[in-house]
């Protein structure tokens, strides 16, 4: 149980390293996906109190909606969307890996000071959910696509919700699917968002929504302006 506890960590981690270095929005819904199967996982394994009826639905919703639903709905905009398929940064990939390798080392650091609960497989919980959380900030701040900001904010979710997993086994399930339903309405609004910016600019960059607000504006004043008195 405990190597399967350590694998997911681990995979995490490695999901995190590819987001930051991968060039494609393909691949990178893709590795997303792969998370939050991983996180689906996760607390059917973690848990002392073995298999429930409520772990099972929490390990069912998170499979469905971070590791098939979400991605399935951001892979089917991804190719409606008349744009390329390829990542623009404000951050290259390669700065992208070197920073992440620094937050690692210190969320590894963090990790072995905090005190935390004497059980194994905490030590590299904390860390990974540091280094997911961060990842997912990041992926935010230095994309231009708002496609890879929304996967950028699957990932801090990712984090958070692992969170809640290694430390708050106690709280209830109702909590854990507001968490999920929070996650699903983001995703959303975010999809229509980016629905827009494509529709009118042929390109999915979050810094087009300037541009977007200054089209409605002379929109609004044309339309004022034709408008009988």
């Amino acid at each position: 149980m405990q190597e399967a506890v350590n694998a997911i960590v681990a995979l995490m981690i490695l999901a995190n390293f590819l987001l930051l270095g991968t060039g494609s929005l393909r691949a990178a819904i893709r590795i997303v996906a792969i998370q939050g199967l991983a996180l689906g996982l996760l607390p059917l394994l973690v848990h002392e109190k073995g298999l429930t009826l409520r772990l099972a639905i929490i390990a069912v919703l998170v499979i469905l909606l971070k590791g098939i639903i979400i991605p399935r709905v951001l892979m089917k905009g991804l190719r409606e969307l008349n744009t390329g398929r390829g990542i623009t940064y404000y951050v290259g990939p390669v700065a992208s890996l070197l920073i992440g390798i620094l937050v690692m080392g210190s969320s590894l650091w963090w990790g072995y000071l905090l005190p935390l609960p004497d059980q194994p497989g905490y030590r590299l919980a904390i860390p990974m959910v540091f280094f997911t959380i961060i990842s997912g900030l990041f992926l935010i701040v230095t994309r231009r696509q708002a496609l890879m900001q929304i996967i950028g904010y699957l990932v801090l979710e990712n984090g958070i919700y692992a969170f809640g997993v290694f430390f708050a086994q106690s709280e209830s399930m109702l909590i854990e699917i507001g968490i999920l339903l929070d996650v699903f309405v983001g995703v959303f609004i975010m999809g229509v968002m980016v629905f827009h910016i494509s529709r009118e600019f042929d390109s999915i960059e979050a810094g087009q929504l300037s541009t977007l607000k200054d089209w409605f504006r002379e929109r609004r004043k044309s339309t004022e302006t034709e408008s009988p008195s």
